[in-house]
């Protein structure tokens, strides 16, 4: 998990600084431009602080567009994960079909938590309130997201990114990520941009 996450971090870091330069310089619409950071940067507090370079547009779009795609992944690693569960199972003779509990131990929690907190803070929680308390819990967001990040930094070991597997998991992924930043600006001008949908107003 701490190569998984530094990896992505060192990935993150020049894009954050980078790609609201790029939007900027090249004129970019703000709406794309939040939407291809949104898709892109692959953690939501990285998202937020590159989109907050570009304008509060953007930080609008950048968010809508990566929490929608983390709703989506955590369906998707079920979906995944239990489709893999079951056809290991299935390869083992006399193998037992996993029940019920086995696949709530693998269901992603956060896709539950997500979904809770967004119909109480929508529909259950008085708007007044939520307004109250929105600055608070940005704060302690931070905070967590601080910490959190520090912690990594101390367990972070560049030699061990380079040895693990020759450099080989690494080249993979920046290899990746370099094809899905061409792929995402696609995607935001084609369905942001007013090319397959009307360009969102604001």
């Amino acid at each position: 998990m701490s190569y998984v996450i530094s990896v992505l971090l060192v990935c993150s870091i020049p894009m954050i600084i980078g790609m609201p330069m790029i939007i900027k310089a090249t004129g970019m619409s703000e709406v794309i431009g939040g939407a291809w950071i949104g898709g892109t940067i692959d953690n939501s507090g990285s998202v937020v602080a590159a989109t907050e370079m570009v304008s509060e547009t953007a930080m609008k779009i950048g968010v809508i567009v990566k929490l929608s795609q983390n709703v989506l992944i955590g369906f998707a690693a079920f979906i995944l994960a239990l489709v893999w569960t079951f056809k290991k199972a299935a390869e083992v003779p006399g193998g037992e079909r996993p029940g019920i509990i086995e696949i709530w131990y693998r269901f992603p929690k956060f896709v539950v938590g997500f979904l809770v907190a967004s119909l109480v803070f929508s529909f259950i929680i008085d708007p007044k309130t939520v307004e109250a308390v929105k600055g608070n819990l940005v704060a302690l967001r931070t905070w967590w997201f601080s910490l959190a990040f520090v912690c990594i930094g101390l367990e972070t070991r560049f030699i061990e990114l380079a040895k693990l597997g020759e450099g080989r998991p690494a080249i993979a992924f920046f290899t990746a990520q370099a094809f899905n930043i061409v792929w995402t600006l696609v995607l935001a001008y084609l369905i942001f941009g007013g090319v397959l949908f009307p360009a969102p107003k604001f």
